[in-house]
């Protein structure tokens, strides 16, 4: 067989998963939350997370992060397990989360927020300020807007800002909770497009979101979560033409 034809017969090569969670069991006291999640987040890709409220979306971003504990499985990222792990060393794994409502600190500049979100890094204070200045080029509303409370921005503006403080860790998975919630069309519009140009830089994204239509436009596979459990999981443009999905979540 020569090498064209052994090219052609041979499966092609898969990107890697960047984070594999298998089995993973959460939750708050005595109420379980998530009851055995599978999924995994290929490297390089922007993979999604939708479901209706209360499904355990955000409880999965939590428990990932560290700020819930895992009761049962595993949470595995670039080769270590992070399931236990306190949100610091998840961080500095390189995992950072845009909670859901941004959480901005009030009384502090929108550069002071974004700074924040470096504060555990130990490169050199020039690496920072140019990531900084990449933030900037990213939402340039933002560096119009540095000194003023970050509090006060508008809630896409609040959303660019979180986002941004979320992107100065470094981060190789950033996980954003319900990137939509209460925003303009035209609002969720723009940071789709801002997501779509970070993704392109390499950085792989996990988006948890309850409007589906926004997600699976933006993801190149996705999870339903239903009452803690995985009900559906594949590639978007697949999920998005399942009549049971688009029935339950598209109102199609």
């Amino acid at each position: 067989m020569n090498d064209a034809s052994a090219s052609a017969s041979s499966p092609a090569p898969q990107p890697a998963d960047l984070l594999r969670i298998t089995g993973l069991q959460a939750g708050y006291g005595d109420v379980q939350v998530l009851w055995g999640v599978d999924m995994a987040v290929k490297a390089g890709e922007i993979a999604c997370v939708v479901g209706s409220n209360g499904a355990g979306k955000t409880t999965l971003l939590r428990t990932v992060s560290g700020l819930v504990k895992a009761r049962a499985g595993s949470v595995h990222f670039a080769g270590r397990e992070l399931a236990g792990a306190s949100p610091e060393a998840v961080l500095r794994a390189g995992i950072a989360q845009v909670p859901e409502g941004r959480r901005l600190f009030r009384g502090l500049s929108v550069r002071d927020n974004l700074l924040l979100g470096a504060h555990l890094r130990s490169d050199a204070r020039a690496d920072i300020l140019r990531d900084l200045d990449w933030v900037y080029a990213l939402f340039p509303i933002l560096h119009q807007r540095q000194q003023q409370d970050a509090t006060t921005l508008s809630g896409g503006e609040q959303q660019m800002c979180a986002i941004g403080r979320g992107l100065m860790s470094r981060p190789t998975l950033l996980m954003i909770d319900e990137l939509s919630l209460g925003l303009a069309p035209r609002a969720v519009e723009k940071l789709s497009e801002s997501l779509l140009e970070i993704n392109r830089t390499g950085l792989t994204i996990l988006l948890v979101e309850q409007d589906v239509l926004t997600a699976f436009e933006l993801a190149h596979r996705g999870v339903v979560i239903e009452t803690g459990r995985v009900a559906f999981a594949g590639p978007s443009s697949v999920l998005a033409g399942d009549t049971r999905v688009r029935a339950a979540y598209m109102g199609i």
